[in-house]
């Protein structure tokens, strides 16, 4: 197990003043370049049918041998959203990317859309790939997922790598104005979606530049994706009746090594969220690259691979 600290990538007086190393990363002035063929990895992707009834699409890749490592990507996304992170992951490991249920090539059921809807489809594929146990890493809405499937099925969990994720927002806090408020915008949406509406260029903006044609097809595939799915997974995975305490309830569960990652102006998952993670999860290590948002593996992949190499490498 990995010592409970925190190593905060964050520069500022406030943290030297309270004796935390800071170390700052710089972003780059230009988009990181991708090194996958974009047409290629898309082509590569496999559909599989699952025994829910539900049909994953999902990409194998890597040494097929190697320890398994599950990628699960956010709301809206697809499994391309690792493409800019993928070089740079250490070699040996056995890639699972997935589209999770309603998004990119996997089916899209009238229902359902909880967080242990989307984490059972996840056991059910590793079920079906012989795959017994893994490193499991999210994002955002994936992170949710991660951290359901290690608190279901802790046998089968390694790792668990949680980036730009939650652990809801503490009851009683005043109301204020998120910063973003895209549950309000997605609710304002009509069909058919526009790819190069203001909202959605918003949706997938980062506060450093990421590869155009990348965000370009990102955009293209969540317009695709039926407006029902949308709004199913905003009320059912994202923001059911006591969010809170459904994510807090069960996070005592998830015992495997943990190492939780934020952009510092992640304008989604705000500090008061950020905390009541960390606090669910005392253990954990933090990561926190100063200047990047919600999506950090995506702005500096070289740096945010760094971090989940080292920490996949320490023996449990």
């Amino acid at each position: 197990m990995i010592p409970a600290r925190i190593l905060i990538l964050f520069g500022g007086a406030l943290l030297a003043a309270a004796g935390i190393c800071a170390f700052a990363v710089a972003a780059p002035a230009e988009p990181p370049p991708l090194k996958i063929d974009l047409n290629a990895f898309d082509a590569s992707k496999k559909l599989i049918a699952l025994p829910d009834g539900e049909s994953l699409a999902y990409i194998d890749m890597g040494d097929p041998s190697g320890r398994a490592v599950v990628l699960i990507h956010g709301y809206t996304d697809n499994a391309r959203d690792w493409v800019p992170m993928l070089p740079y992951l250490a070699k040996g490991y056995r890639l699972i990317l997935v589209d999770i249920r309603g998004h990119g090539q996997s089916s899209k059921p009238e229902c359902c859309y909880a967080r242990l809807d989307f984490a059972y489809d996840i056991k059910l594929l590793l079920d079906a790939l012989g795959i017994g146990k893994a490193d499991i890493v999210g994002h955002s809405l994936g992170s949710i997922i991660a951290q359901t499937f290690a608190e279901y099925w802790p046998e089968r969990t390694a790792h668990v790598v949680l980036i730009s994720s939650t652990g809801g927002e503490p009851p009683g806090r005043p109301p204020k104005a998120p910063q973003f408020d895209f549950a309000a915008e997605i609710r304002k949406l009509k069909e058919p979606i526009e790819a190069d509406s203001p909202f959605m260029i918003a949706w997938w903006d980062s506060p450093t530049p990421v590869d155009p044609d990348f965000i370009r097809r990102q955009r293209k595939d969540a317009a695709g994706i039926p407006l029902r799915v949308w709004l199913a997974v905003l009320d059912q995975g994202l923001q059911s009746n006591n969010a809170y305490a459904d994510l807090q309830g069960t996070l005592p569960r998830l015992k495997a090594p943990t190492l939780l990652i934020w952009g510092s102006k992640d304008p989604i998952m705000e500090e008061d969220v950020r905390q009541s993670l960390r606090v669910a999860l005392p253990k954990a290590e933090v990561k926190i690259f100063d200047g990047l948002g919600h999506n950090p593996f995506w702005e500096n992949p070289r740096s945010v691979a760094d971090v989940i190499n080292a920490f996949l490498a320490v023996p449990i």
